[in-house]
């Protein structure tokens, strides 16, 4: 049986990897691999997904052997959605919805449900804050190296 409604594995990475990001302390980086590692997401689809996220400047990177990634904003101003959006374009919930429109949009009695449905859940991910759902403190072991933090890989 095939869902039709289903977050992407990309969305899920992007928010996971986000989270983490959102719980380390303002200052710190964290290496990409050990965002995979702590998050359980593949090394290479993730590389790909920070890049995203860097050119959406939701995220920074830092080069070098002390480099990492960092939120580029406050995780109060980053929604679930600006995440989503980032990693896979704007969301349609039909594809009446989307840029396009509908070939059907005159005579189709579904449009006025799909668009509220499609409110209703953008306002959910638009409400949603990576500050609302950090992870516990201890999710993040930092340590102070030459004076930039780096998250402590055990």
């Amino acid at each position: 049986m095939q869902h039709v409604l289903r977050i992407s594995r990309k969305i899920d990475y992007g928010l996971r990897a986000m989270i983490f990001l959102a719980s380390i302390p303002e200052g710190a980086v964290v290496p990409f691999r050990e965002i995979a590692r702590r998050m359980a997401v593949p090394e290479d689809f993730l590389a790909k997904i920070l890049k995203q996220l860097v050119d959406q400047e939701l995220v920074r990177s830092t080069r070098g052997p002390h480099g990492g990634y960092a939120l580029a904003r406050p995780a109060t101003d980053i929604s679930f959605l600006a995440v989503i959006e980032a990693v896979e374009g704007p969301i349609a919930l039909n594809v009446c919805l989307d840029d396009e429109g509908c070939s059907r949009e005159g005579d189709c009695t579904m449009a006025s449900v799909w668009r509220e449905g499609q409110e209703k859940m953008l306002e959910v991910y638009r409400g949603r804050k990576l500050a609302d759902i950090r992870l516990p403190a201890a999710a993040a072991d930092i340590v102070n190296l030459g004076g930039t933090q780096r998250l402590q890989i055990s």
